[in-house]
Formats: structure tokens, C-alpha cells, sequence
């Protein structure tokens, strides 16, 4: 079963695949955010396209462990996104996951104008293997 990631920003989404065995995560795609009903659909899509069986949403907290509004409206955008598929969503603490990818980038010399939808989409993957990896290991605590 497929599982998708996703790093929610407030102007884009960042939307990474797991491979069919839920082993392997990459990045697939940024998203423009749109407003929540197109932002849906178009999640929708890739659900049905990349036959998509659970989704994990990065929740962003503080780094003392407190939830602010960012962490207050992922949740409420991760409780719209389970209601409109009728698949799982679940959510990961993302801290530290635009850094690890800003890093990634670096190091690999990617420069341009789209780097910025590059990295969303790198967080989302690093978002993704930390919970197949945690799946694997233990169930994660976090839910919608």
C-alpha cells in the first residue's frame, strides 16, 4: 500500500511516495496552495492516481514540543483530508525537516528559482521515511 506524505506551507504543499511496499519515500511533486477545497482535490487526484492507501501530514511544532496555530490548522486540514477520502491520516512531528532538506540541497549544489518547491517536496520525503521507518519499528503516537 502506498502511503503519501506531505509538508503543508502556507503557500505550498510539498508531496511525497512511498513505494507500493511502504519501504521507500520520495518526493513526487509541490503543490500551489489554492484554497482548501482546490487543495483537496487536487490531493484527491493524486490519491486516486498513485493508488494511495494512508497519508501522513507533517505537524509543526514549536521546538519546545508546543503546538501553535500552524500545528492547530495542519490538524484541522488533516481531519478535512481524512473526512473527503475515507482513507487514514495520520500526523508526524516535522520539526527540523525544511533544515534536514535545506541541507540535503546544499550539499548537492541545487541552485534556481525552484528550489523552494524543491525543498517542500524534499521535507515531505524526509516527513515520509521517518514514519515508514517508525511504522516498521513501532506505531507512531501522533493522530489526527
Amino acid at each position: 500500500m502506498r502511503v503519501l506524505g506531505l509538508d503543508l506551507g502556507s503557500k505550498r504543499i510539498g508531496v511525497a511516495l512511498s513505494d507500493p511496499e511502504g519501504a521507500i519515500a520520495s518526493p513526487l511533486t509541490t503543490l500551489e496552495r489554492c484554497g482548501a477545497a482546490r487543495d483537496l482535490a487536487a490531493l484527491a487526484e493524486l490519491v486516486r492516481e498513485h493508488e494511495v492507501g494512508e497519508i501522513v501530514v507533517g505537524l509543526p511544532l514549536h521546538m519546545d514540543g508546543r503546538r501553535g496555530p500552524e500545528a492547530e490548522a495542519a490538524r484541522g486540514f488533516a481531519r478535512q483530508l481524512s473526512a473527503s477520502l475515507g482513507i487514514p491520516v495520520n500526523m508526524l512531528d516535522e520539526r527540523l525537516t525544511t533544515v534536514e532538506a535545506e541541507h540535503a540541497l546544499r550539499e548537492s549544489g541545487r541552485k534556481g528559482k525552484k528550489r523552494r518547491a524543491v525543498i517542500d517536496a524534499v521535507a515531505a520525503s524526509i516527513l515520509l521515511r521517518t514514519w515508514l521507518e517508525l511504522r516498521r519499528t513501532r506505531r507512531p503516537e501522533v493522530g489526527v
